[in-house]
């Protein structure tokens, strides 16, 4: 599982950040979290896969976060993929995308289901879900959280083999927590591997005000990327625009039990956001900046 930043400015891009853009990879598939402008070039850049099972998570409507999907939806289609794609979003998403691609007109080769999104949890499988807040922006927002299911504990090949278990099936069955018989005696997947490992959370702000919703709904997350436009010295531009300082984001997470907390959606006015990552880390001590095409393994 790794994070990849695909575009980390705010409102416009500049030299060295695009639009923002959040991919978590998983082993089976990728999940997007907003799509800037000029978001299949990064997704290019960065090597991820044109035809992998993906979903995309939109924070809200406005067009540094939303408009990219347009393109990647076309340079998809001109890589020939087959695969279906999941879009949630806010109110407004199905309008956005049926007027635009019906207008430009460019066939699709894989199918796009749209799925509007509320409060609470909007997607849920055997191995995770994916859970949404309302943020506290200019318009209609939400934040993510993706929360994994809790994981089996690591398995002992040593251990089965000294029971005389058979490599193949029966480790696969151990393996996916069911007990089994070998020569008529029972063994539980507890006798070949240690304790369940805990799931982990990762949560995405997208454009907001700190909130106590938002503390709450990020409490102890591994990892969170937050809304981190301005520094502390602008607050009152921070407050005006529905965004939030590097501070401010240092001080949710720390209150959250947030383990490591990731700065991004910098304005185009910082060429070195070393500035907002001393901020921060007076208040966090786990904080760094993210740049475009950064990649964080999660271990």
């Amino acid at each position: 599982m790794r994070l990849v930043f695909l575009g980390t400015s705010a409102a416009q891009p500049t030299a060295e950040r695009g639009m923002t853009c959040i991919c978590l990879v998983l082993d089976r598939e990728i999940l997007m979290f907003d799509a800037g402008e000029g978001a299949q070039i990064a997704f290019q850049k960065a090597k991820i896969g044109w035809n992998k099972k993906m979903k995309i998570f939109v924070t809200h409507l406005h067009g540094d976060h939303c408009v990219g999907i347009l393109g990647l939806l076309q340079t998809m289609s001109l890589q020939n993929r087959t695969e279906s794609i999941d879009i949630f979003g806010p109110a407004g998403i199905e309008e956005f995308l049926a007027s635009n691609l019906k207008i430009l007109n460019f066939g699709l080769t894989f199918p796009v289901r749209i799925m509007r999104i509320k409060e609470g949890v909007v997607f849920e499988d055997q191995f995770y879900a994916i859970h949404t807040c309302e943020a506290e922006h200019s318009i209609p927002a939400y934040s993510y959280l993706f929360s994994e299911t809790d994981r089996p504990g690591k398995f002992y090949p040593e251990k089965a083999k000294k029971l005389g278990i058979p490599e193949g099936k029966l480790w696969r069955e151990l393996q996916d927590g069911n007990k089994i018989e070998v020569e008529g005696k029972t063994i539980n997947p507890s006798d070949v591997m240690g304790e369940k490992r805990k799931g982990r959370k990762i949560g995405i702000s997208g454009d907001t005000r700190p909130t106590k919703k938002l503390e709450e709904f990020f409490q102890g997350c591994d990892y969170i990327t937050f809304d981190s436009t301005y520094s502390d010295s602008l607050r009152d531009k921070a407050v005006e625009n529905y965004h939030s300082t590097a501070k401010e984001a240092a001080k949710l997470a720390k209150k959250a039990q947030v383990s490591n907390l990731i700065l991004t959606h910098f304005s185009s006015r910082y060429e070195d956001v070393d500035e907002l990552v001393t901020e921060a880390k007076t208040i966090h001590n786990s904080v760094i900046a993210a740049k475009d095409l950064l990649e964080i393994e999660i271990k």
